[in-house]
């Protein structure tokens, strides 16, 4: 069963990440100066599916000219994932619930919940070195201790953070911090840049467009002379007729 788990996992990380592509290739090729409101879908939905895959958009995607509006309920929330702030995260949620519903991406967004609460459990974890349940769940503004529990739990053993549970204590320990340049991290985050910009390169050389190859477009230099030797013969004729 526990194959079967991370098997549908993979799986359904594949299809994210398959997706976020196929939006960034349909914000490359939209027309940039027509179909705003094109643009907007595309950019509204690869906002959450990027944060889905656990990466923060560029600022810049939510200051480009006719979408500041459009796409202020969705910098709220990648504000909200970015800090790890689940409070944050329900005020948006609650402002702009009918406009995410109204967009199709509702659904999406709520996911993003678990990001919220992993993302605010590493800074907690990374900030103290020995924590009580009950001041995690104040600070994540989770509703019990229990759910706290089961949540922290969780994420140990997903390997979101390095740490144990004292059930006796009923705090969390972190444990030391390993360096990320000893591990794999750095080369998987370098590939998949490198992956990036190759399929970026195949998909640009696809799009390009070449004159046709024809016989008329291109000579071969005895054609050239044999037609440089035409028309110095036609000057030489019609000079000679001026003369006469």
């Amino acid at each position: 069963p526990m194959r079967k788990i991370h098997r549908m996992s993979a799986i359904d990380s594949f299809t994210v990440c398959c997706r976020f592509l196929n939006l960034q290739q349909a914000a490359r090729k939209a027309p940039q100066q027509s179909a705003l409101g094109f643009r907007k879908t595309v950019y509204k939905f690869s906002v959450i599916v990027q944060l889905l895959l656990g990466e923060i958009p560029d600022r810049s995607t939510f200051s480009q000219k006719g979408m500041i509006a459009a796409l202020k309920p969705y910098l709220q929330i990648c504000q909200a994932v970015r800090v790890g702030d689940l409070g944050a995260f329900h005020r948006a949620m609650q402002e702009h619930g009918d406009t995410f519903k109204s967009d199709k991406t509702y659904s999406l967004i709520v996911r993003l919940r678990h990001n919220v609460i992993k993302t605010g459990l590493k800074k907690i974890n990374t900030a103290y070195s020995n924590i009580s349940l009950e001041d995690v769940c104040a600070k994540l503004c989770l509703e019990s201790v229990e759910d706290t529990r089961f949540i922290v739990a969780k994420c140990i053993q997903d390997g979101v953070i390095d740490a144990t549970i004292d059930h006796e204590t009923n705090t969390m320990m972190s444990k030391a911090n390993l360096d990320i340049y000893t591990t794999s991290e750095p080369q998987m985050q370098l590939h998949k840049r490198v992956a990036f910009c190759l399929d970026m390169h195949n998909q640009a050389v696809k799009a390009m467009r070449y004159a046709e190859n024809t016989k008329t477009e291109w000579e071969s230099a005895e054609e050239r002379r044999e037609r440089m030797k035409q028309e110095e013969e036609r000057m030489n004729s019609m000079d000679s007729d001026d003369d006469f």
